[in-house]
């Protein structure tokens, strides 16, 4: 169920960039495996909550909106070293773009995959001509990108509209509900809800502005996706409204939906569990990749996974 939203906190501009400009520094052992980069850095953020510094945890929430086609350990990263970053690629990637990183700029390091040829057998081979060479993960190697602001050359199309219209998107989410089996109405007989979610069936208190149902629509397909299996009854209630609204801010912010008066109760993700609180930021991210994907313009935003190995090579 939505309600509506309580904000506990008002994030100042540049609070979050400091606190995580400040543990960015903390990590003295570089990690070299995606599961030591997402220990360190949920170790870290756990330091950060634990001293009271909430916002960091909007940060990496943030980061996820930012960065969808990144892997989880990677917006960890990049959130962690350069928290204002907003679009980020390799040194080549920004040459082939008419763009050049500045002199002096310090590389914004993340793990890139390795990808290799495993060659079949002539035996094999022969049977299925189609299927000789397998692409294989060999492992992961330090790799450095960096953010736009580090760069300088020609202009770059603007990527997304930052209004507080979500024009199409409202559609283009209901269709993508509807694909997956979830139907979606309107109706007064929920209030105060803004909200709720049955299990295969979504309804939205009518009269809302169009960006308030958005991000009430956006919330319930969160429970849609995430809260009607098994984890349903692993987490509790506040966890599960707490994933779906931070769900529903890290969507919000990607289409321009979100101001800065990010509301800092996602703090209820973590009480003391530090393998509950990744597990929340993980599946945050999925539901959040999801939907987004089935909101994408043709325009992509990200390095994609054949520059990701471009940036390994």
């Amino acid at each position: 169920m939505y309600m509506p939203r309580f904000y506990a906190e008002v994030q100042k501009p540049n609070q979050g960039a400091n606190t995580m400009k400040t543990i960015a520094t903390i990590d003295s052992k570089k990690p070299s495996t995606k599961q030591e980069l997402i220990a360190t850095n949920i170790r870290l953020l756990i330091e950060q909550l634990e001293a009271g510094h909430s916002e960091a945890l909007t940060n990496y929430l943030t980061a996820m909106s930012r960065f969808r086609t990144y892997s989880f350990g990677n917006v960890l990263e990049i959130a962690r070293q350069m928290p204002e970053a907003t679009r980020v690629a390799g040194f080549w990637t920004w040459k082939n773009l008419g763009r050049s990183v500045k002199a002096g700029q310090k590389g914004i390091r993340i793990l890139a995959p390795i990808v290799g040829v495993r060659r079949k057998k002539d035996a094999q081979a022969n049977k299925d001509i189609t299927t000789q060479n397998e692409r294989v993960l060999l492992g992961f190697r330090n790799a450095y990108v960096f953010d736009i602001s580090q760069t300088e050359g020609v202009e770059l199309p603007s990527l997304r509209q930052v209004t507080g219209d979500p024009g199409e998107n409202i559609e283009r989410l209901i269709a993508f509900l509807n694909s997956k089996g979830i139907s979606v109405s309107y109706s007064e007989n929920i209030a105060p809800a803004l909200g709720m979610s049955y299990g295969g069936r979504i309804a939205i208190l009518a009269g809302q502005s169009k960006a308030e149902t958005f991000a009430t629509l956006v919330h319930e397909a969160a429970h849609e996706l995430l809260h009607r299996s098994e984890r349903r009854t692993t987490t509790t209630k506040i966890v599960r409204e707490t994933e779906a609204e931070a769900v529903a801010f890290v969507v919000g912010k990607a289409i321009g939906l979100v101001n800065e008066e990010a509301s800092a109760s996602y703090i209820q993700l973590y009480h003391g569990n530090a393998s509950l609180l990744a597990e929340s930021l993980e599946v945050i991210q999925q539901a959040a990749s999801s939907i987004l994907a089935a909101l994408e313009s043709p325009i992509a935003e990200e390095i994609t996974n054949e520059e990701l190995e471009e940036v390994a090579a």
